[in-house]
C-alpha cells in the first residue's frame, strides 16, 4: 500500500487541464477571427461572388410528332436543317442595337437588311407582319434554309456575328404527298408567346420559351399531344459559367404521332379535281344571270365515311403551301396569304365557308313536311309557277310536272311543291302576325338535322351557320333597325324599298321569308362539313356522328395506342318509312332526275349512287354551285363559289373522285387494282419500337384524259333536266314586294 496522499497528482492534472483549455479557446479565437474575416471584413467581396454562381438550365427540344394518314403516310414530319437565329437580347445590348451585325449577315445569307431586322423585331398592334411573334428572350430564326458554306462563315467569323448562331435543327415539314398539301386541315406552327407561357406555367403541359405551338388545323388540336416535352437540365455553376455539379434532371419525351383517317391518295385527287372543276367553270358564261364566263372564285369538297363520320379528304380553294410558315413567314408570303386579292387561301373552306345551300337542302324539307303531317307518297301541284304578294316564282325554265310527290320532286328538284307547302305551314302559323306556339316545322326540323350549330369536328374555328327562326330574325332586327330605318326609303331604289320594309318588319317571318328558305335561300347558311355529315346521317340510317380527323395517337415507340372512337350528336328526325323513300329518291336523281346527265354509265346496280344538285343564288354575285351524294361506303359534298349549277360545275369532278376511289372507269368497269379506297380503311399503321414506319408510296395522281363535252353522252345520259334553282330574276330571293323575303345575304367565306 503507497504512502503518498492521493492529493499529490492534483497538480499535475490541473496543469493538462489549464493547457488543453488554453489550445481550445485558442481553436475558438481564431475560428472567431476567421468568421469575422469571412462575413464581415470581406462578406460583401464573398456576397458579390456568390451571386455570379447560379444554375443553368439546358433544354433538350422534344421532337415533334408526325401527322400521319390512315396508312402511315408522313403528311407532316421533321427534317434537319441549318438554322441561323439572332438573340434579340444580346443585340440590344450594342450600341447600334445590332444593326451592324444584322447587315453582316444579311449580305452573307444573300438578303437584303431591311428583310433581316424584320424577321427580328417583335411584333404589336402597329407592327406589321414580318415580325416575331414569340419570347424575346429566346433565339429568333432568321432563316431555315442555310448552306453549310453560309453556316461556317458565320462559325469562323464569330467576333463579327455575336448573338448570331447557325445550328442543325429540327423543323416541321409538310411533304404533300402524292402532291396533295393537305393545307387547312394540317394547320401550321409559329413561337409560343410570353402570354401563353404564363398562361400555361400552371398547367399539366407548361411552355418553354424554345416551343412551337400549333395555330390552326390538326397542329393546334392536337398540340399537346405532338409536342411533347423537352428535357431539361440544371447544373450548378460558378462565377466563370464552370459546371460545379448537375443540379436535377427532367427527362424529355418526344411527341406522339397523330394518326388521321385522311388517304393521301384520295387528297390529291379530290385537290386536282376541286382545283380542275373551278377552272372549267371559268370557261362557261353564265347565261343566266350576269352574262360573263363564272368567277368560280373559292370552293371546297369533303369525302366521309357514312358509318363513322372519319374524313377521308378535306380540300380547300384556293390553297397554300403550310412550309411557307416553317422558320418564320416572309412578308411577301404573309401579304399574299393575307391579301383580299388572293381571297384568303388560310380560310378552311369545308368548315369556314358558309353560303345558301340551294336545293340540297330540300331533304330537310321534306323531312318538315312528312313530319307535319304531307305523306311523303302524298300527290303534291308542280306547276310552272306560283304568286305570293302579287309576284311570280317560276320553275326552271318555267316547266311543271303537273301533280308529283315529295319523292319525284326531289329527283326534279320542283321548287312550287316546296314553296307552296311552306306557304300552307305559314298560315297556320299565322301568317305575318304568329300565334302563341307556332308549329314552326321547316326551322324546327333544321335545327335537329343539325344545323345552325357546329357539328363538333376536331378542327378549330368550325363556324355554326344559321337557321334564320323567329329568334334569329328577332335579335338580327335589334341589331340593325336604326340603320335600316336611316336608310330606308319608301317606293325607292331597290335597296332602299328593302330597308324600309325591313325597318317596319324585320323581325316577322314573312311569306317570301318562308318559301324562299323551304328551298334553301334567303337567309339560310350552311356549310360544307354540315351537309356532307346530314347527308352521310341519311346514307347510315340516321346517325349525325361528330366529323372526325384524328384516328388515333400513337407514342413515339408505337407502345401505346389511344384511339380516337366515332361519336354522335344526334339523330335525324326522320321514321324508318320516311327514310327509305328518301334514299328511293335520291337514287333517282342520279338515275332519272337533275344528276342523271352526269352519271350516265355508272354501274347502279353494284354501286348504287344518291345525289341531289343544289344551285343557290348570292346576292350580288353569281350562283354557288353545290352537289351532295352518297354511296354505301362514302359520302361526297363539293360546292363552288360562283360557279354555276350543281350538276354543271361540281358534278364531274364528284364523279371522278368516285370512280378514282372504287377503281372505275367510264363505262362502269371496276378494277380493283386500280381503286384507292373501295372500302373504308380500318387497320391502324404499325409503328415500330424506333418510330420507323413502313409507310407505302404515293404517286401524283393522273387522271384519265377529259371527255369532249361537246361530244355524245354516255349510255344512259341525257340532257339536263331541271336544275336546282330557276334562273336569277325569277326567284324570291331576287326581289321583295308586299311582305316577301328580301335577297339573300352576301355569301360569307
Amino acid at each position: 500500500m503507497s504512502n503518498i496522499p492521493e492529493t499529490g497528482r492534483t497538480p499535475r492534472v490541473q496543469i493538462r487541464l489549464v493547457v488543453i483549455q488554453v489550445l481550445v479557446f485558442s481553436l475558438l479565437l481564431t475560428l472567431g477571427g476567421r468568421l469575422w474575416y469571412l462575413q464581415i471584413r470581406n462578406g460583401d467581396d464573398y456576397v458579390d461572388q456568390a451571386k455570379n454562381n447560379g444554375v443553368q438550365r439546358v433544354v433538350q427540344p422534344a421532337v415533334r410528332g408526325s401527322i400521319l394518314d390512315a396508312r402511315g403516310v408522313a403528311l407532316a414530319d421533321n427534317e434537319t436543317r441549318l438554322v441561323v437565329s439572332a438573340s434579340r437580347t444580346e443585340l440590344m445590348r450594342m450600341k447600334d442595337d445590332g444593326k451592324a451585325v444584322l447587315t453582316r449577315l444579311a449580305e452573307v445569307l444573300g438578303l437584303t437588311p431591311k428583310e433581316v431586322q424584320d424577321k427580328v423585331r417583335l411584333c404589336d398592334s402597329k407592327t406589321p407582319k414580318p415580325c416575331w411573334n414569340g419570347s424575346p428572350y429566346q433565339p429568333i430564326p432568321v432563316t431555315d434554309d442555310a448552306t453549310t458554306q453560309q453556316a461556317l462563315q458565320i462559325r469562323e467569323r464569330a467576333e463579327d456575328f455575336p448573338g448570331i448562331t447557325a445550328e442543325p435543327t429540327a423543323v416541321r415539314r409538310y411533304n404533300a404527298p402524292g402532291k396533295a398539301r393537305t393545307a387547312q386541315v394540317l394547320g401550321y406552327l409559329s413561337p409560343v408567346t410570353d402570354e401563353e407561357i404564363e398562361k400555361a406555367k400552371e398547367s399539366d403541359s407548361p411552355f418553354l420559351r424554345s416551343d412551337q405551338v400549333g395555330r390552326s388545323g390538326l397542329e393546334r388540336t392536337y398540340d399537346k399531344a405532338l409536342r411533347g416535352k423537352a428535357g431539361v437540365t440544371s447544373y450548378e455553376v460558378d462565377n466563370l459559367g464552370r459546371v460545379i455539379g448537375e443540379a436535377a434532371r427532367d427527362r424529355g419525351r418526344p411527341g406522339a404521332n397523330l394518326v388521321t383517317s385522311i388517304d393521301a391518295r384520295v387528297q390529291a385527287v379530290a385537290e386536282y379535281e376541286l382545283n380542275g372543276a373551278m377552272k372549267a367553270a371559268r370557261k362557261e358564261l353564265d347565261k343566266n344571270n350576269t352574262g360573263v364566263n363564272y368567277k368560280a372564285d373559292a370552293g371546297a369538297v369533303v369525302v366521309m365515311e357514312n358509318n363513322t363520320g372519319r374524313i377521308i379528304s378535306m380540300a380547300s380553294q384556293p390553297t397554300y403551301d403550310p412550309n411557307a410558315w416553317v422558320g418564320g413567314i416572309s412578308g411577301k408570303d404573309y401579304e399574299r396569304l393575307t391579301d383580299k386579292k388572293s381571297n384568303y387561301p388560310l380560310i378552311n373552306r369545308a368548315i369556314q365557308g358558309g353560303a345558301a345551300p340551294g336545293s340540297i337542302f330540300k331533304v330537310v324539307s321534306s323531312t318538315a313536311a312528312v313530319n307535319a303531317g304531307y305523306p311523303f307518297d302524298g300527290t303534291y301541284p308542280c306547276p310552272s309557277s306560283l304568286s305570293f304578294g302579287g309576284r311570280e316564282f317560276k320553275n326552271f325554265e318555267s316547266r311543271g310536272y303537273g301533280s308529283i310527290s315529295l319523292g319525284r320532286a326531289l329527283e326534279v328538284s320542283c321548287d312550287t311543291v316546296y314553296y307552296g307547302l311552306a306557304h300552307r305551314e305559314w298560315i297556320k302559323d299565322g301568317g305575318i302576325e304568329p300565334k302563341k306556339k307556332p308549329g314552326d316545322w321547316f326551322y324546327r326540323t333544321a335545327h335537329q338535322f343539325g344545323l345552325g350549330a357546329p357539328t363538333g369536328i376536331d378542327l378549330p374555328n368550325e363556324i355554326p351557320g344559321r337557321v334564320p327562326d323567329r329568334q334569329w330574325k328577332q335579335s338580327y332586327w335589334e341589331q340593325l333597325k336604326d340603320s335600316w330605318c336611316r336608310e330606308g326609303k319608301k317606293g325607292g331604289s331597290y335597296v332602299e324599298q328593302i330597308a324600309y320594309e325591313n325597318c317596319l318588319e324585320g323581325n316577322k317571318i314573312r311569306a317570301g321569308d318562308a318559301v324562299n328558305y323551304s328551298i334553301g335561300q334567303g337567309d339560310i347558311i350552311v356549310t360544307p362539313i354540315q351537309m356532307a355529315t346530314v347527308y352521310a346521317a341519311i346514307a347510315n340510317g340516321g346517325t349525325l356522328y361528330n366529323p372526325t380527323v384524328g384516328k388515333a395517337v400513337i407514342s413515339a415507340d408505337g407502345k401505346s395506342v389511344d384511339e380516337i372512337e366515332p361519336t354522335a350528336h344526334g339523330r335525324l328526325p326522320m321514321d324508318k318509312d320516311t327514310a327509305k323513300k328518301m334514299n328511293k329518291a335520291l337514287a333517282g336523281v342520279a338515275t332519272v332526275g337533275s344528276a342523271a346527265w352526269r352519271f350516265g354509265g355508272w354501274p347502279h346496280d353494284r354501286i348504287p349512287m344518291h345525289a341531289k344538285t343544289g344551285t343557290a343564288e348570292v346576292y350580288g354575285k353569281q350562283t354557288t354551285s353545290w352537289f351532295a351524294s352518297y354511296t354505301r361506303d362514302y359520302t361526297i359534298v363539293m360546292t363552288i363559289s360562283q360557279g354555276g349549277t350543281g350538276s354543271g360545275a361540281s358534278g364531274p369532278a364528284v364523279r371522278k373522285i368516285y370512280e378514282a376511289m372504287y377503281g372505275l372507269d367510264e363505262k362502269g368497269n371496276q378494277d380493283l387494282r386500280q381503286a384507292l379506297l373501295p372500302q373504308p380503311q380500318k387497320a391502324l399503321p404499325k409503328i415500330e419500337s424506333d418510330g420507323s414506319i413502313d409507310a407505302p408510296e404515293v404517286r401524283p395522281y393522273r387522271p384519265r384524259k377529259p371527255v369532249d363535252p361537246n361530244a355524245p353522252q354516255r349510255t344512259g345520259a341525257s340532257p339536263p333536266p331541271a336544275t336546282s334553282t330557276p334562273p336569277a330574276g325569277q326567284r324570291p330571293g331576287t326581289g321583295r314586294g308586299n311582305q316577301l323575303a328580301g335577297p339573300p345575304p352576301a355569301e360569307r367565306d
